[in-house]
Parts: structure tokens; sequence; C-alpha cells
């Protein structure tokens, strides 16, 4: 008897293991739409290069013809690939696991905290507090104002697009910006990054206010050993080395080869936009990754790390959109989060997907 309930128990624990790994969740939240009683929460995803890693060849001027294409599209908001500054904050509370990403991802807010009297968390409240009363038509003064506060609280893409939608005359050093902060938003017109050259300037055309930073770096971990790093950095160059790659590399070649023009330019995102690139992106990176039979399974923490990155990151998109529903977004993203933007954007009630290759065509 005892063998018997022995064999019984363990067909029980077989085939609910079995049953686990073939579980399909029946709820689907992109099924589940709704009816629109009202306008609704449209969003474009657009796949980009990340401009500073382009060739010399490439100029902002050859963005023209892609910036004409955003601007008849007329989007509400604009979300752009950066941290904000709130959670820079956050990660300079952890210094000890964040550092590198600190380094690599936050300006240091120093220079606009003298010139303002702001750190970023009360900066980022009287940003709220201006906007809420924001008036209809500003005067040189309140941008400028503005403008310095942006930048205390870590938000510089949106000082930019303040920067830029006073007139020439009155880009002065006034109302909070100081000499070393005017000399910041100078650069920033000049930066090789989509944020500076397509973001910011779309939404000082179209008469927007600001940008949302909502990029994610909260899953990022300390660095181990040099040894460990550098192990880790060889599996992944193998786990990369295959044809998808190769395939990626030698249409790049070619669209990088025309970047002299606008038509050039333009090409390049149609090809980033493109419907197939998602599946392309998957097998030569993350799909590549999961193939990873090492001790430590790098490739599968990897995965991990981008999944819950990219998980993190539209939910910053859905909080947005939660706030002022109804509205048109453009969310300007690197191409290698495109497919994985749309994947997660779309199992949302109330979001509805546009096509980029209809608007880049």
């Amino acid at each position: 008897m005892l063998y018997q309930w022995i064999a019984v128990i363990a067909t029980v624990i077989s085939g609910s293991a079995i049953g686990a790994s073939d579980y399909q969740a029946k709820f689907d939240p992109s099924r589940l739409k709704g009816a629109q009683a009202s306008v609704p929460n449209e969003i474009l995803v657009l796949g980009t290069p990340h401009l500073s890693e382009l060739p010399a060849s490439f100029t902002p001027k050859s963005l023209t013809l892609l910036m004409t294409r955003l601007e008849a599209w007329k989007p509400q908001i604009i979300t752009v690939e950066a941290l904000s500054g709130m959670q820079c904050d956050i990660l300079r509370r952890y210094s000890a696991r964040y550092a590198e990403s600190i380094k690599y991802y936050c300006w240091d807010t120093s220079p606009a905290q003298a010139a303002t009297g702001l750190d970023v968390p009360a900066a980022t409240a009287e940003v709220d507090r201006l906007l809420a009363a924001w008036p209809a038509e500003p005067t040189p003064a309140q941008r400028r104002h503005l403008a310095a506060v942006f930048l205390a609280a870590g938000e510089q893409a949106s000082a930019l697009v303040q920067w830029l939608r006073l007139p020439a005359a009155e880009q002065q050093e006034q109302d909070g910006l100081d000499k070393v902060l005017v000399k910041r938003l100078q650069d920033l017109t000049v930066k090789r990054n989509e944020n500076y050259q397509v973001a910011a300037p779309l939404a000082a055309r179209l008469g927007l206010e600001r940008v949302y930073a909502i990029d994610d770096h909260t899953a990022d971990s300390a660095s181990g050993s040099e040894a460990e790093d550098k192990a880790a950095g060889e599996i992944m160059q193998k786990l990369w080395n295959n044809p998808a790659t190769v395939k990626r590399k030698a249409e790049s070649d070619v669209l990088y080869k025309k970047l002299d023009s606008g038509e050039g330019v333009l090409a390049m995102y149609r090809a980033f936009n493109r419907a197939d690139q998602a599946n392309l992106v998957y097998q030569s990176d993350f799909g590549a990754a999961m193939k990873d039979h090492s001790a430590k399974q790098v490739g599968r923490v990897y995965v991990g790390y981008w999944e819950t990155r990219n998980l993190r990151m539209a939910s910053n998109i859905r909080e947005i959109l939660g706030a002022t529903p109804g509205k048109r977004t453009l969310s300007i993203v690197g191409a290698s989060h495109k497919g994985y933007f749309e994947a997660y954007l779309n199992m949302m009630h109330d979001v509805k997907l546009v096509n980029a290759d209809t608007l880049l065509k």
C-alpha cells in the first residue's frame, strides 16, 4: 500500500510539473480594449539608432524629412529614452549598486542647484507647480526660469524645449539661467543625441512645454570583479556572433553610407521600424542570449535585465497616458526596444498602437 501511495503521489507531482510547463494563460488584456467612449490613447513607437553612434557623415540637418513627418502627425506627448531626474536622485542614494549607471546616465545637477537654490525633489515639485498654472502666453522671463528649474530637476531635454521656444534675442543669462547653465543649453543644441536633435526641437515646434524621460535603470547591478566582467563579456560576444547579427550589420552598413541626405536618414528610419525588425533583433541579441549554457547563465541574466527594464519603461509611459487620457503620444526609443515596447503596450486596455510604416512612407 505504501508503494502504491508513493506511485500515486509521484504521478500527481509529475503531472503537475507537466501541466505547469504547458500552461497558457487564458486572460489576454490585449483583446479587451473595450469600447472607446472618447478619444483613444494613441501611441507611435519610433525606433531610432543612437545618433551618437552614427558615422561622421551624419549631420542633424539630415533629419529634416523625418522631422516634417513627425510634426505632421502632431503628437501631444513625446517620451524619450533618458533617466528622469527623480530616478537619478534615487540611484544616487544607492550609489554602491548604481555607481556606473549614475556615471553614464545621470547629469550632475549641482550647477543648476547652485543657480536656483533647488535640489532635485524641490525642483521637481516646482516644475509641477509652475506647469499647473502655466499661462497660454508665457513671458521670456518665465520660460528662462522654467528652463533653469527643469535643469535643477535633472530634466535636460525639457529645459532645452523651453530654451528653443525663446526667441534668439531672449536666450540670455537671466531668471535663474547663469553662464554655466546657458553654456549647457547651448551645448545640448548641438549634441548628437536623438533627445536633443529630434524630441526637444519637435516639442518646441509643436508648442509643447516639455518631453518625458521614461528610461529605467533600476534593474542595473554593480559590476563584479574585473575577471568576472571580462568572462561574462566574452560569453556574450560569442552568443552575439550569429547569422542574424551578421544580417543586421550588413543592412546597417548599407544604410549608413547614405546618411548625408534627408532621404538617406528617412530610409534608415523606415528600415529600423519595419515590422520584421523586432524578430531579427531578437534572433541576433536576446534569443541568442537565451541559448547560453555557461555555468553562471549570464545570457539569461542579461535577458532578465532587458525584460525588466522594458517593462518598467512601458509602465512609465502608461502612467503618463493614464494621467492625461486621450492624447497622441510619440515614444522615441532605441530601435532594439521597439518590439518590446509595442508588445507590452499593446497588452494594456486603453492603448492603441500606431503603425510607424504609414508615417514614414
